[in-house]
């Protein structure tokens, strides 16, 4: 008897061999029509797999994010089926799934339209109601290559050759269209009814510009159709909220050719910068770090001894003078440890603390840029702690406690927690992993948070705490991160003298809460749609008159909040009323506050909120009294609208 255990720990027993369908259908037939793959051993496969010895299954249905992943992969297959169709010249290369759905790159002398697109949606719906079987078959080396050959599919013969002999090769049919594939994949093109085809881009074969440039073209697939219209509602909300059009519209930024991947910062923009900058500072301060402030050049050489140049060389801008090179930095940790190294410490002075708004250059591939989120100019809140490793624990501990003030601050409740654990290749005996491994875990559970662990995703000189976040579209941002490093103080001569007055190379922790200054601002503008909270708010109030004879006192109450320190405009023009306050509206400031005859006379000022709700009349100092304590509080006063 063949013993099956599922996922809620109950048994069942079949006198032989079964495939994976046959166990969800004696689970039930809602799940047998339901089924997408299985989980076999830990293993995803085909519901056509066979099992032979006792495992433990799962069966994989849409619910699951794997089973969503699947149905991806299996509808990048059917639209390159449909390509292929439709125009038999394309050659097909690589087609994955991604984050929000897929893409499949061709080679194609004819570009892709958008009535291409329809053309290929369309045929692809043709193909989900032929309902074809989709089956693999495993196959050898020379075989998948001549098959590939024989069809002129000359990036497949390639891929093929590339594939270590140690492994497998699987071909995946369905009708007339074969694909290279590890699989799995659904059972028949009849369940990838939800899909929706995208865009085209550019793409360069396997990512090198020396390669020829194929055409990409993005889609999305869900396993209902409700999913779907609320990712494309997500998808409107958030172009609507895009904060490239908000840099604009609210006058905080622009880019220009002249200046790829770099910002030119706006007095509003930059107002709004100096309020996050100044709020960090205040962290710092209150949290035991000393700021501090390392050179943008440093000489090639102390790169060559961090391992930077090995690693990120192409992606390092450098500059010769005096037969010297030299590397404007991307990141900061080298420059913290020639400040740690620059006195002899004592055990005593652990930890050290050090932050620093470092502004860092990367040469990020043109095509990659993207306003604040993706630039090559960019300004991080970075800090470096210098610890022993029995102060790895606490450190992160207390980091953790400041990252969620932090992100509660800025109105972010929803955080993920992952720690990152030892690659297959990385630095260090066993023993040290094992221990800031665990003590990054227990940092999270004093922390009161759950969190999930990404086996072999920590960097190869220590694991890693990533803090993600989620903005009220429901997009995840990964912003804070916590990392321990066994390796670089050493490479870089750093040191400190223990208790026993020997010389011990110090631990060092990575860590950053906001991450790119740029990317937080685009995200936070993106999160409330320009409508920041009165405290980050670049203008916090602004004063108009209603007619020539109140500008006086409104410029009298324009100066009394602007002595008082608030970020405060006036308008003053003869315009009317209304055509002001629509204008002062589209700027997204929190408070307009209106003067006319009455409101002189009275010595009030008439308060508008954002979003056109009139408070009415009130006092000045009832309007700075309100205004302070959401000042103090960090509240919105409408939020994420």
């Amino acid at each position: 008897m063949l013993e099956i255990t599922l996922p809620d720990g109950s048994k069942r027993e079949f006198e032989g061999p079964v495939t994976v369908a046959q166990i969800a259908a004696s689970i039930g037939a809602g799940l047998a029509r339901a089924a997408l793959a299985g989980r076999v051993d830990g293993k995803l496969v085909d519901l056509s797999e066979t099992v032979d010895h006792d495992a433990s299954v799962a069966i994989i249905t849409g619910k699951d994010e794997e089973g969503l992943d699947i149905i991806r992969h299996s509808t990048a297959h059917l639209m390159a089926q449909a390509v292929k169709q439709l125009y038999p010249e394309a050659e097909v290369t690589i087609g994955p799934s991604i984050e929000n759905g897929f893409y499949y790159d061709f080679s194609c002398k004819k570009p892709f339209s958008e009535e291409d697109l329809a053309k290929i949606e369309k045929r692809m719906d043709e193909i989900v109601a032929e309902n074809l079987p989709i089956t693999h078959r495993e196959v050898t080396r020379d075989e998948a290559i001549s098959f590939f050959d024989k069809l002129g599919e000359h990036y497949k013969v390639e891929l093929v050759k590339a594939i270590p002999e140690d492994q497998k090769i699987t071909l995946y049919t369905q009708g007339d269209f074969t694909d290279l594939c590890r699989g799995p994949h659904v059972p028949s093109t009849g369940v990838l009814k939800v899909h929706k085809l995208m865009k085209v881009a550019g793409a360069y074969w396997r990512g090198d510009s020396k390669n020829e440039m194929l055409q990409r073209i993005y889609g999305t697939a869900f396993a209902t159709k409700d999913e779907l219209k609320a990712y494309l509602h997500m998808l409107e909300e958030a172009a609507r909220r895009d904060h490239r059009k908000l840099g604009k519209d609210m006058d905080l930024f622009h880019l220009q050719e002249e200046a790829p991947g770099m910002i030119f910062w706006h007095a509003k923009g930059w107002a709004l910068w100096q309020v996050i900058e100044q709020y960090m500072r205040r962290i710092y301060r209150d949290n035991g770090y000393q700021e501090v402030k390392a050179p943008q050049l440093l000489d090639r050489s102390l790169w060559e001894k961090s391992g930077h140049w090995a690693k990120y060389r192409s992606n390092m801008f450098t500059t010769e003078s005096e037969n010297r090179i030299y590397a404007l930095k991307p990141m900061n940790c080298p420059g913290h440890i020639q400040i740690f190294k620059s006195a002899l410490r004592s055990y005593r002075d652990l930890p050290i603390r050090y932050g620093e708004f470092g502004q860092c250059h990367r040469n990020e591939p043109s095509g990659s840029l993207h306003g604040l989120m993706r630039v090559r100019g960019f300004t991080q809140d970075d800090g470096h702690i210098f610890c022993t490793e029995d102060q790895i624990l606490d450190e992160c501990v207390n980091f953790t406690a400041i990252v969620k003030k932090v992100y509660k601050d800025f109105g972010f409740d929803d955080i993920e927690y992952f720690v990152a654990t030892r690659p297959e290749m990385r630095i260090g005996d066993d023993a040290t992993w094992d221990k800031a491994e665990k003590d990054l875990m227990i940092a999270l559970d004093r922390a009161g948070v759950k969190y999930k662990v990404l086996p072999g995703e920590g960097a190869f000189y220590g694991p890693k705490v990533e803090y993600h976040l989620r903005d009220c579209l429901g997009r995840s941002w990964q912003c804070g991160t916590v990392q321990v490093d066994f390796q670089m103080p050493g490479r870089l001569g750093a040191e400190y003298v223990d208790a026993d007055d020997q010389r011990k190379v110090p631990v060092m922790l990575h860590r950053a809460i906001l991450g790119s200054l740029e990317r937080w601002i685009g995200m936070l503008l993106e999160n409330y749609a320009g409508a920041l909270p009165p405290w980050l708010a670049p203008t916090q109030v602004a004063v108009a008159s209603i007619t020539d004879s109140q500008a006086d006192y409104a410029h009298e109450v324009y100066q009394k909040l602007f002595n008082a320190g608030y970020r405060v405009e006036e308008d003053l023009r003869s315009e009317k009323i209304n055509y002001k306050i629509r204008e002062l509206s589209l700027t997204k400031v929190p408070y307009i506050l209106v003067v006319g005859e009455k409101e002189k006379q009275a010595g009030t000022v008439a308060v508008r909120e954002r979003g056109g709700r009139n408070i009415g009349a009130m006092s000045f100092d009832d309007f700075a009294a309100l205004l302070a304590a959401q000042v103090a509080d960090h509240t919105n006063i409408e939020v994420n609208k």
